[in-house]
């Protein structure tokens, strides 16, 4: 049965190819009422003058477009407008649950998550930065272990709040895709 159909196909295929070259190989031939119509001169034929006119009209030049508009939007692109506006926050010092809503969108999370986030790093360490689990040896805010992962964001992992959250945010990204993904797993298993 397999057999038969993959000959079946390869029949199909090589007709089609059989087919659509004969097509493609031979003159095409207008007949008929397409005939008349590509042999046949327009009723009225413009003269170039209408032809530029109606050209002119269609046509968007520099002159039809409104200069005000572009005098306005130069102003406001160019660098002599002033300088553009960045924001930056410390959060060396910040709130542990501050620091991770403010970075998870940064690993494709929304803070819409963060019930779910809080809820697993509530449980394993209670957002606390120097949570050490000695039979594990678990470290820090996500509970790393061992906690020397944490490196990989940064050296001031074993004190850092954002490196630890940092890192927590995208070992939760790469494993689970979302915050409340781990928190669903963790449910489970009891641990993420």
């Amino acid at each position: 049965m397999r057999t038969v159909a993959i000959a079946s196909g390869v029949a199909v295929a090589a007709t089609g190819l059989a087919v659509s070259t004969g097509v493609l190989s031979q003159p095409m031939q207008i007949d008929g009422a397409a005939a008349a119509l590509s042999t046949a001169t327009p009723a009225k034929s413009m003269s170039q003058a209408e032809l530029a006119q109606r050209e002119q009209r269609a046509s968007r030049s520099v002159d039809d477009r409104r200069p005000v508009a572009d005098r306005s939007k130069a102003r406001v692109l160019s660098n002599a407008s002033g300088a553009a506006v960045t924001r930056t926050a410390d959060l060396s010092n910040a709130d542990p649950k501050s620091i991770a809503k403010a970075l998870m969108p940064q690993f494709g999370m929304s803070v819409s998550q963060f019930g779910c986030l809080d809820n697993i790093w509530s449980q394993e360490s209670g957002w606390n930065v120097h949570a050490a689990n000695p039979t594990s040896s678990a470290y820090g805010i996500p509970q790393a272990l061992p906690g020397s992962k944490m490196s990989s964001a940064g050296p001031n992992w074993e004190s850092n709040a954002e490196t630890q959250i940092r890192w927590g945010l995208g070992y939760i990204r790469d494993r689970y895709g979302s915050a409340c993904a781990a928190w669903s797993y963790k449910q489970g298993a009891g641990w993420y």
